[in-house]
């Protein structure tokens, strides 16, 4: 087989449509397009999901869901996330220089999620009641 020797399917390309070339070529007089009505005319046709002024599919449907603004600004730091940054303290900075948070985060919070090895001091990071008494445990602090 050659590049230059390749050609489509029989039947794949169908030849053009010529419209309005008379009754005897199939698509004569109205060329398809029913009769009279905006879809009719030349260049008249309406937005996409226009239903004739019956209020449309998408805005008859209710709305669903909720996606929070905050999002973007807060995250979740897992305990064994903790143990992979090498800072004394463990601040925001710290969990953004190792890659844990995004850049964008403005709070963070430790959660109860895998286990704590080493002893770590947090601070200006929350914490939940379980990943408080974790990191105490581990002979860590948290500080304020």
């Amino acid at each position: 087989m050659r590049l230059n020797t390749l050609k489509p399917a029989p039947g794949a390309r169908r030849p053009r449509l010529r419209v309005g070339r008379g009754a005897s070529a199939g698509q004569g007089k109205t060329c398809g397009r029913g009769v009279k009505g905006q879809r009719a005319r030349k260049g008249g046709y309406h937005k996409v999901g226009f239903e004739g002024g019956q209020m449309p599919l998408q805005r008859r449907m209710p709305k669903v869901g909720f996606r929070s603004a905050l999002k973007a600004t807060r995250a979740e730091v897992r305990l064994d996330e903790l143990a992979q940054v090498d800072a004394a303290v463990i601040d925001l900075q710290a969990l953004k220089a190792a890659g844990i948070v995004p850049s964008t985060t403005e709070r963070a919070k430790v959660i109860l999620s895998g286990k704590l090895d080493k002893a770590v001091t947090l601070k200006g990071v929350a914490a939940t009641k379980g990943a408080l008494a974790a990191i105490t445990a581990a002979g860590g602090r948290v500080e304020s």
